[in-house]
């Protein structure tokens, strides 16, 4: 049998197992699944105790959902058996839609859109009303996106008062600081989009405003490029800068040193994102209404101001079947439940209960949906294709212009029963059949959802095959994506301890004991170039209404050069924006701008006639130890401080006695003690250090801990950045979020769809 065979016939008996489950009288969940429920979905009393299973959270929405049937004369037959078409979408997996829609639905909170966003004007009146509804938004469960380009810029006149204005930088902290209050009730934290056009007279300001790392950290923040700065850019030119508030020139820019600005500060930590304005505007199917500014926070999902939009994503791993012994796309059940997902989709906008009256009505008037997609790798490992392959890319092509079709022939039906959307006479539809829906497509980020589902997030590829995850007692638990688990044992070489080693190094690329072809098809995002990370998300823009979520993977040893590269390949083949991430740029962030030290802490400059002596030990030090395991052995790295609290010392202590390991370690500690007491700041002796492997790697506390040396670098590493050992110092989780651990679980964090996303416990910084 073939290897493409074995895999079909592998996802085959995986695919009768989950259907059983789906008829059982009990659902049936992945642990983690049921972990991310638990902690984020189902009904709690008012001691949070759980009083919900999942099985009832499904039945409380499809229910819910239903019910707005009734609002156009369905009888309740009729709306029973949309229920429990509603409820088999859901508990098999087919189809979720968005979180506040599972959270809320059939709840007395009733909100259940994603995202939204908010205007705000040159006035003191609008960026304070914008701030009051930010904060409901938040509270709801919902996120919320910005453009600041109307603000008049730093230093402008403020005609009322005869002051100077702050500029939109100043009072994006004043939102971002409202973010941090609120918390959403402990289920979604807020999110926040904030954009600029690049043609306003604070555009370098803001390309460099999230530089230092304890600023706008509830904000993700993109530029807008409009189409005269990309004209600008490839004539090699310059373009003006518009004053907002009186529309003057205020002064030119070479395009290439502003974009170059833009790509270099991506490299260093992933912000800003780009979005094309213009590209945006031409595909706005009202117009008439106004030119949208800005987008949720992610991305996907370009809105007019007041408006909000409801999003949920089919389940494209199980959209396949087997044929004549291989597997196919299973196109009649993809149209069935897309059918039923605009049905649901649409519905949710008239028993959704809106945090404010001016989103009813502007939701109402357009009707807008983001029907999206996950799964997208399982399903290319399901048919046997690599996703790094053309392949692939015509089949996301094929997949997403059928979902659109069959989205709007869907749309087209129930404008026949309900009404087109009020809106309907202008749109760029006017004279065309009519829709009920001013859009249908958006690919959304499916963090917590593919959990929930146990697929693929979103279009991104595979993060890891294998993985370890810590639990109770520092025991190692192996987790093994499930296709590969099953085809490996097919096919005879799964072992645990390959598992082990495939999780360290995070691909089989180049492993021996795995056949070539199931390298070709199990890749990774480690695996695949950031140019397929485009072509994927390109392949899918050009049959998507919205825009798509995703984020384009780099290796760390990538250039700005490499960044570059991959923004004009999105603009050149049609993205609406685009997202980078390379691979510990934030953790390399917090390193590189710590708080200076006083001058009376920092180190001389030596010349060839002085040298640095180090200062003497005191007779009474303090400080604490911190347990780290290595491939060598347990490691416990004391740093004790000086009198002004700052590390003056380290000891290293191996867990076995003797040996290289130990020795080396001591010496290490000792070269380290002195680079302290002559004032060699931590961060540079974690350069040093960190990141030296040996042969035995090691997983602590969700990472790779890849020799001693990294072990000591790391233990420090946590020292400086507030985690002393004594329980006094506190991290805010923007703060964890940068340097790529969970803040609440510790798990490691993954950059995928524009966002960060905890595959251990659910936890998103995007909301």
């Amino acid at each position: 049998m073939e290897i493409k065979e074995i895999i079909s016939e592998v996802r085959t008996h995986t695919l009768k197992k989950h259907q059983g489950r789906s008829e059982s009288a009990e659902l049936t969940l992945s642990s983690n699944s049921i972990k991310v429920l638990e902690k984020r979905y189902l009904m709690k009393d008012k001691e949070g105790k759980v009083i919900e299973r999942a099985e009832d959270m499904f039945r409380r929405v499809a229910s819910a959902i239903a019910s707005a049937d009734s609002l156009y004369g369905k009888t309740t037959g009729e709306m029973e058996r949309t229920e429990e078409e509603f409820y088999r979408m859901i508990t098999s997996f087919d189809f979720l839609p968005n979180s506040p829609t599972l959270m809320n639905a059939g709840r007395e909170l009733g909100q259940l859109s994603a995202c939204f966003v908010l205007p705000v004007e040159d006035s003191m009146d609008s960026i304070f009303e914008a701030l009051k509804n930010t904060a409901l938004i938040h509270k709801s469960g919902g996120g919320t996106g910005f453009s600041f380009s109307k603000l008049r810029p730093k230093g402008d006149i403020v005609g009322t008062t005869k002051g100077v204005s702050s500029g939109p930088i100043s009072f994006m902290t004043v939102f971002d600081s409202a973010t941090e209050a609120i918390k959403q009730g402990g289920t979604r934290r807020g999110a926040n989009m904030g954009i600029l056009k690049v043609d306003h007279p604070d555009i370098l300001e803001f390309i460099t405003c999230k530089e230092e790392n304890n600023r706008l950290n509830n904000f993700n923040i993109s530029v807008a490029l409009t189409a005269e700065f990309m004209h600008a850019l490839e004539e090699d030119g310059e373009y003006d800068l518009i004053n907002p508030h009186t529309g003057v020139t205020t002064g030119r820019l070479k395009a290439r040193e502003v974009f170059d600005k833009i790509v270099n500060h991506a490299w260093k930590n992933g912000e800003p994102g780009i979005i094309f304005l213009d590209r945006i505007n031409r595909n706005n199917p009202t117009p008439h209404l106004g030119e949208i500014e800005s987008t949720n926070p992610c991305g996907e999902q370009p809105l007019l101001p007041y408006e909000s939009c409801n999003l949920g994503s089919i389940n494209l791993s199980k959209m396949t079947a087997k044929l004549n012994g291989g597997a196919h796309v299973d196109w009649e059940k993809l149209r069935n439940i897309v059918s039923s997902a605009v049905h649901f989709l649409d519905n949710v906008i008239d028993i959704n209960k809106y945090p404010i009256e001016k989103f009813a009505e502007m939701t109402r008037g357009n009707r807008k949906i983001g029907l999206g997609v996950m799964g997208w790798a399982d399903m290319l490992i399901q048919l046997g294709i690599p996703y790094n392959s053309e392949e692939a890319v015509v089949l996301a092509e094929e997949v997403m212009s059928f979902i659109t079709k069959e989205g709007r022939n869907a749309s087209f039906q129930l404008a026949e029963e309900r009404g087109e959307f009020p809106n309907f006479k202008g749109s760029i539809y006017e004279g065309g059949p009519k829709l009920r829906n001013a859009t249908i497509t958006t690919i959304a980020p499916t963090g917590t959802l593919s959990i929930i589902a146990n697929c693929s997030g979103g279009i991104e590829p595979l993060f890891a095959l294998s993985f370890v995850r810590n639990v109770l007692d520092n025991t190692k638990l192996i987790e093994v994506n499930d296709h590969f688990a099953n085809t490996s044992k097919k096919l005879g070489f799964y072992s645990e301890t390959l598992m082990e080693s495939i999780a360290i190094k995070g691909s089989i690329h180049g492993i021996q004991e795995v056949p070539s072809e199931i390298q070709r098809v199990f890749v990774t995002a480690h695996d695949i170039t950031p140019e397929w990370h485009v072509r994927h998300q390109a392949a899918f823009q050009k049959y998507t209404d919205n825009a798509v979520s995703k984020t384009v993977n780099f290796p760390h040893n990538a250039t700005p050069k490499d960044v570059e590269k991959v923004y004009v390949l999105a603009y050149k083949w049609g993205c609406k924006g685009v997202t980078i991430y390379r691979d510990g740029s934030r953790e390399e962030q917090v390193l590189s701008t710590g708080k200076t030290k006083s001058t009376s802490q920092q180190s001389t400059v030596s010349s060839q006639t002085h040298k640095i002596i180090p200062k003497k030990r005191p007779e009474l030090t303090s400080g604490a130890t911190r347990f780290m395991k290595t491939g060598c052995g347990n490691l416990y790295v004391t740093i004790n401080e000086d009198e002004n609290g700052q590390p003056f010392e380290v000891f290293n202590h191996m867990g076995k006695a003797g040996g290289c390991a130990a020795s080396q370690s001591e010496a290490i500690g000792r070269l380290v003690s002195l680079a302290f007491r002559s004032n060699i700041e931590p961060e540079e002796i974690v350069k040093q250090l960190k990141g030296i492997s040996c042969h035995q790697p090691a997983w602590c506390d969700g990472g790779t801990i890849r020799s001693c040396s990294d072990a000591i670098a790391k233990a420090i590493e946590k020292y400086n950045t507030g985690e002393r050992g004594n329980g006094s110092a506190y991290k805010s989780v923007a703060e964890i979020m940068l340097i790529g651990a969970c803040p609440e679980c510790g798990g490691a964090v993954e950059h995928e769809s524009g966002c960060a996303v905890c595959h251990n416990c659910g936890f998103t910084k995007c909301g």
